[in-house]
């Protein structure tokens, strides 16, 4: 990879990494949820251009958008909202690799090598530890939302790897459709002082959906899909391993994180282990958050590895 393309895949993974900033920010003003309406219904805004009908797909197109614009992202930025920290959310999101990995297992009918069972099973030990630090284990319900979230986005790649054809900008802009009019219900039905947040809320405020909506969907996206059209996924999908490391520097950065001995070898278990499931994984061993495309038209399937989505 030449150095120009190396700089714009340290920018995605930026992009992601700080993403986890924005949202932790975003939450401790706005309701979760509704910090995720905002958030669709700004990307809806900016991608409205790239929504068209795609025939034979719609459906699950539509299903899609529930499972990973309602349930994905409501769970994510739940835990954001009941975490002490940004670091644990991060580290513990990386876990859709793993359960992606699985599920392909029970409903691809693929097979696991011992290196990518050993690269599970130091994940989710990894998640274990980090649940034993004393800032994590007073937040329990943040760490139940986040696995929870990652088994969701697990779900929705095996649902995405059966999208053909489906241009990555329209798949997002279907799923803004469903998730921001969703959420607002959710929201109204769910959480209160909505009114209130909104009133109260400054330039900076409305900054965090807004640069969620920006830097993660389409600045963290549009690279990584570039990339892929150029390199093969075996080269790129290691690259995006550092997002959760550097959202783990923002955090402390940023939000002020403290690294205790636990979290820093839960974490370095549970990235050890995401490393080994997404270096060794064949380009089509594992699932497809969403499409990209050559410049010859062909689509190029996509592990979970490069998704990041919240931080996507």
């Amino acid at each position: 990879m030449n150095p120009t393309d190396l700089a714009l895949a340290l920018l995605a993974n930026t992009a992601w990494a700080f993403n986890f900033i924005a949202g932790k920010a975003g939450v401790s003003h706005f309701p979760p949820l509704l910090f995720s309406s905002l958030r669709f219904g700004m990307l809806l805004l900016l991608l409205f251009p790239f929504l068209r009908w795609i025939p034979g797909q719609m459906k699950s197109v539509i299903t899609l958008g529930f499972v990973l614009g309602i349930f994905h992202f409501g769970l994510i930025f739940l835990g954001l909202e009941a975490a002490g920290d940004v670091s644990s959310v991060a580290i513990v999101a990386q876990l859709y690799v793993p359960f992606s990995a699985l599920l392909a297992v029970v409903f691809l009918g693929e097979k696991l090598g011992w290196r990518r069972i050993l690269g599970i099973s130091c994940a989710f030990s990894g998640v274990l530890v980090i649940g034993f630090d004393p800032l994590v284990f007073q937040h329990l319900d943040a760490l139940f939302f986040t696995t929870a979230a990652a088994l969701v986005m697990a779900i929705a790649t095996v649902m995405m790897r059966r999208l053909q054809g489906v241009p990555v900008f329209t798949l997002q802009a279907w799923i803004a459709v469903i998730a921001a009019p969703g959420m607002l219900v959710l929201t109204l039905l769910l959480e209160s002082g909505q009114v209130q947040a909104l009133e109260t809320a400054d330039w900076l405020n409305f900054a965090a959906p807004a640069y969620s909506a920006v830097g993660a969907s389409m600045v963290g996206h549009g690279i990584v899909y570039y990339l892929l059209g150029r390199y093969p996924v075996s080269v790129t999908a290691p690259l995006m391993l550092l997002t959760p490391v550097l959202a783990v520097f923002f955090g402390v950065v940023f939000w002020g994180d403290t690294l205790t001995w636990k979290l820093l070898l839960g974490g370095l278990l549970t990235i050890t282990g995401v490393a080994v499931i997404t270096i060794r994984a064949p380009q089509q061993a594992l699932v497809v958050p969403d499409e990209a495309k050559e410049d010859d038209g062909r689509s190029i399937p996509i592990g979970p590895e490069e998704c990041s989505e919240t931080e996507r």
